[in-house]
């Protein structure tokens, strides 16, 4: 029962038996039946006012139960909505769309119970992906166990070959021979994590196995591209590589482009009696090229695309950022350089690091020791296509 309801009851009760020993008394002193009469008047006044009282409290109650059923959850609000009718339209296809109001105190306590909704996880992690060709795949790539490899390599000739009358005495040919030696270098980084970090990250180890060596790799092709053989960086074939020559072209192409360029570069090559496998260039060059149009307005490409593989005068093309935009390489990778491992390239972690033991940290280490031998320089072209087309 309603408190407030048993008080008026409790206040009531008091109010008869006060009245009845009132009435008793009266009646004592007057006749039985004006007692009666009395007794009668007080008891009908006392009943008519507990009736106003709980119609009263009956009036209170209805009010408050509607105030109370105006306050919905935001979850109740709207499950009211949809059970009189809100989204009838929609469903019967006479609307696109369905919208109501819903007039709702939104706080969590009133809409959840106990711990909100978990969060949806997706597994492993995100990030841009890695360059997806590096300089070991075009190269010879071999193994040594030593700290140097030396080769000898052809420094000079001197060509006496010439046809000869009988008896007559042959020309003499010279050659010089070169020794040349190229240390071992080593390319590597350390992360160091935390031992909770280790333990309450999920596929951290797996992650740190997938990315560490893409980002090792990356510096691997620039060294082997541009390193300035200046220990520790490795010796690089665009370093090394022979210097574009504009020759029998100098001046003689008119509106030079990027085409031309390499075309002449490939010439290059061919009056050297080497044939290229590759041709190597920044992404920025590239889209430039296939940008080029001729005077009709028609894309030059169309004449230097064959298959899947853009390629020019058959020779494949390698978009890359291991090359610096406005640089160009053209060159037979294969015969020309080759890269040698001692260590491939490997991640290890330890414990016993510093002040890890301490700390509570695990070093993850990684690293490898490559060289590179550029035997033949004539091999490679390497230019700058914005010097070169003003070349020829």
């Amino acid at each position: 029962m309603d408190e407030n309801i048993k008080k008026e009851l409790d206040q009531l009760g008091n109010i008869i038996d006060e009245k009845i020993e009132k009435a008793t008394g009266q009646a004592m002193e007057s006749s039985e039946k004006k007692a009666d009469e009395t007794l009668k008047r007080e008891i009908d006044n006392l009943v008519n006012k507990f009736n106003e009282r709980m119609d009263a409290v009956e009036v209170a109650q209805k009010k408050n139960a509607a105030a109370n059923e105006s306050r919905l959850s935001f979850k109740g609000g709207m499950t009211k909505a949809i059970n009189e009718g809100a989204l009838e339209a929609f469903r019967s296809g006479s609307a696109n769309a369905a919208s109501f109001e819903i007039k709702a105190d939104m706080t969590i306590g009133a809409d959840f119970t106990g711990d909100v909704i978990p969060p949806e996880r997706v597994a492993g992690y995100k990030y841009d992906p890695a360059r997806q060709f590096h300089m070991r795949q075009i190269l010879p790539v071999g193994n040594t166990s030593s700290d140097v490899v030396r080769y000898v390599k052809e420094s000079g000739y001197s060509d006496g070959s010439a046809p000869k009358n009988e008896g007559a005495t042959l020309g003499q040919s010279d050659f010089d021979m070169t020794a040349v030696s190229t240390p071992v270098e080593k390319i590597g980084a350390y992360f160091r994590i935390s031992e909770e970090m280790m333990d309450s990250t999920p596929q951290l180890t797996s992650y740190l196995s997938a990315r560490a060596p893409e980002k090792l790799l990356a510096v691997e092709d620039t060294q082997v591209i541009d390193g300035s053989g200046v220990a520790p960086n490795l010796t690089g074939i665009y370093t090394n590589a022979t210097s574009f020559s504009a020759g029998a072209f100098a001046g003689a192409v008119s509106n030079p482009n990027e085409f031309d360029v390499l075309v002449v570069a490939l010439n290059q090559l061919a009056l050297a009696n080497y044939s290229a496998d590759y041709i190597l260039m920044n992404p920025s060059d590239f889209h430039k090229i296939l940008l080029l149009k001729s005077s009709q307005a028609e894309y030059l490409i169309k004449d230097y695309q064959q298959g899947l593989v853009p390629r020019i005068a058959g020779v494949p093309i390698i978009s890359t950022t291991a090359i610096n935009s406005d640089k160009y390489l053209v060159g037979n990778f294969g015969q020309g350089a080759q890269m040698w491992v001692k260590d491939n390239v490997s991640l290890s972690f330890h414990k016993e690091d510093g002040t890890n033991i301490r700390d509570g940290f695990v070093t993850a280490r990684i690293q490898e020791r490559i060289c590179v031998t550029p035997y033949l320089p004539n091999a490679f072209v390497a230019g700058d296509f914005s010097v070169d087309k003003a070349a020829i």
